[in-house]
């Protein structure tokens, strides 16, 4: 769970943001110092009324968009995702409370795959935003593009998975690593002592946040599980149509295959591969696909992030940047989720 501001006027504002909320106080102290108790659908009230209160504090000398609106826009992965299309509705929503603030958004999308491609979309969106939020690979063409970018004077954001770029003011998401070792000791407690070896399942290692997610599941199984073998990642570029055949052809060469590590999208094929086989599986993201798949017992845990504190983070960190705000220089990793068939929500 992030926190809320810990500026001092804030503490003094609580009734302001308990009214903005309609929670309780009791309720907004429980975020702010991000105890536990409190549900995703009411955390994201009481951070949607903060970001309110907070953008109505901008002083009378802030910068005013030209042409009556800061222009947004977020360069999303191509292709069916579904977390993709949970950060579309979450910025559909969004959309009265950035009209309030004098700003809209424009989703684009391009292969995040194809760094050719990837940087490419990049250079045409350069001077027609205010700010651009990434979610693509971190390889040079693509940094060499957000630089230039960030150059010109565009704020840019990255989403869920970071960019290694020179200007590259905020990232918004999970700890990526803190995650992969989450998942590594959510399948060994799945396996129970069982021996055999682990597969993995990844999108790309290009994908910064796949690469972080891997180094940490890793460690923690060198560190702690050391009697189970990691297999070689099979990359699918999140596609369940590349995904189911690469599963299936691996339970078909190791039917001693103890547990699944899937690492980012494409979870449709993975679970469509592994029902009824009795094979432990830790994922990401909590879909329709993931759900099913923990309700019928083919997935043992899914680690998740909220699409739409991330998306509404991402739009307040941008235009905080743009009206010249303070205190948005210390961004936290957002809250690791997760689920079981006992907590689904």
């Amino acid at each position: 769970m992030s926190a809320l501001p810990q500026r001092p006027e804030w503490r003094a504002r609580l009734n302001d943001v308990a009214r903005e909320a309609g929670v309780s106080l009791a309720t907004v102290d429980r975020v702010l110092n991000q105890r536990p108790g409190v549900s995703a659908r009411t955390l994201a009230r009481v951070q949607e009324a903060v970001s309110r209160l907070t953008l109505q504090q901008e002083p009378a000398t802030a910068p005013r968009p030209r042409g009556g609106s800061w222009l947004l826009c977020f360069l999303l992965p191509a292709g069916p995702n579904h977390f993709v299309e949970q950060l579309r509705e979450a910025l559909h929503a969004l959309a009265p409370w950035l009209a309030e603030h004098h700003a809209r958004v424009d989703v684009r999308t391009t292969d995040a795959f194809a760094p050719a491609a990837a940087s490419a979309a990049v250079r045409r969106l350069r001077g027609q935003y205010d700010a651009v939020v990434l979610m693509l690979e971190d390889d040079p063409l693509v940094r060499d593009a957000v630089e230039r970018m960030a150059g010109d004077g565009t704020c840019v954001i990255t989403l869920v998975s970071d960019i290694a770029a020179r200007g590259r003011l905020h990232f918004v998401g999970i700890d990526n690593r803190a995650a992969g070792r989450t998942a590594a000791s959510l399948l060994a407690r799945s396996l129970a002592g069982r021996p055999g070896p682990v597969g993995i399942v990844l999108g790309s290692q290009a994908l910064h946040d796949h690469a972080q997610r891997l180094a940490g599941f890793r460690e923690r199984m060198a560190a702690e599980h050391p009697g189970l073998a990691l297999l070689p990642p099979l990359a699918c570029k999140d596609r369940a149509e590349s995904a189911q055949p690469l599963v299936a052809r691996l339970l078909d060469e190791r039917p001693d295959l103890a547990g699944l590590y899937s690492i980012g999208a494409g979870n449709d094929g993975i679970h469509a591969a592994l029902r009824r086989r009795g094979v432990a599986w830790v994922c990401h993201e909590l879909t329709p696909h993931t759900r099913a798949a923990l309700l019928d017992g083919t997935a043992s845990a899914v680690i998740g992030q909220s699409a739409a504190q991330e998306a509404q983070l991402a739009c307040r960190l941008a235009l905080a940047r743009l009206t010249r705000q303070r205190g948005q220089d210390d961004v936290p990793p957002l809250r690791i989720e997760i689920y079981l068939k006992d907590n689904l929500p």
